[in-house]
């Protein structure tokens, strides 16, 4: 049986402890830690990701608040959200109607504020690579010494995971849209991250026993929403993968908390 790496056991231990960091910050610093979210579009997906960040704010004690406005008046709501105290963290919830935009409107949010660290010169590490590399530390994956291939190059996860695994010296190799043999490149590789919101761009045989393989790809399909890794990937016996729901999206929540956490301590 395939070994799957599963967020959700991690994701339930990284609660509890925030819960607890929640509840320090209320009583020793008297801050009510708050995030607020900015939407422009009425989007059953982005409507589903919202109500779980409000759902799980209000499990560990971090007021959620939305902002739903039109893009044109995103602008005027950051400003004001920059300039007040009692709001610790920001999110600009992507994708945006004009995505023409999106560089300079995610740089509007203050830095100290950037809980996801989308913009030019963030104070956090950005919430997704920092939930993969929980997850692999959570299951003894150790990184050194390791061929790690990484599929994807975007801004939101594979960009920012790459420059975290350079900066650490680490062995990673990544695979850009205009790769066509992308097989030649995994089938030695010890650690696969996939991270392009494509369907079905890796399968079971382009895979070594042993590999460890984490998808952080979202696409959707047939109106459901899928990863990057074919079906055939999870018959293997001989490899670690995260399940087809479960995996890096729980801890994805915890990391972005954990930002919004950070920030409430460094106000004080």
């Amino acid at each position: 049986m395939v070994k799957l790496l599963n967020g959700l056991e991690l994701a339930g231990f990284i609660k509890s402890r925030q819960a607890r960091e929640a509840r320090s910050i209320r009583q020793s610093l008297n801050i009510a830690p708050k995030l607020a979210i900015v939407q422009t579009k009425d989007d059953p997906v982005i409507n589903t990701y919202v109500r779980l960040k409000k759902q799980y704010g209000k499990d560990i004690g971090v007021e959620v608040e939305p902002f739903f406005c039109k893009q044109n008046e995103v602008k005027d709501v950051l400003t004001k959200l920059n300039s007040d105290d009692s709001v610790h963290g920001i999110i600009v919830q992507l994708p945006l109607d004009d995505i023409t935009q999106t560089d300079e409107i995610v740089n509007m949010v203050k830095p100290t504020k950037d809980v996801d660290a989308l913009g030019s010169n963030p104070s956090f590490e950005p919430a997704t690579p920092m939930a993969i590399l929980w997850l692999l530390a959570g299951y003894n994956v150790d990184l050194k010494n390791k061929k790690i291939v990484l599929i994807g190059r975007g801004k939101l996860v594979g960009a920012p995971l790459e420059k975290i695994l350079k900066a650490g010296g680490y062995d990673v190799e990544v695979i850009h849209r205009g790769v066509t043999d992308i097989a030649k490149h995994t089938k030695d590789a010890d650690i696969i991250i996939t991270a392009t919101g494509s369907p079905a761009i890796l399968y079971a045989n382009m895979l070594k026993a042993g590999a460890v393989v984490v998808d952080a790809g979202v696409a959707s399909e047939q109106g459901k929403t899928v990863g990057d890794l074919a079906a055939d990937v999870y018959d293997r016996d001989d490899i670690a993968v995260t399940p087809v729901k479960g995996g890096v999206g729980p801890l994805t929540v915890c990391a972005l908390f954990e930002n919004v956490l950070r920030a409430a301590r460094n106000a004080k």
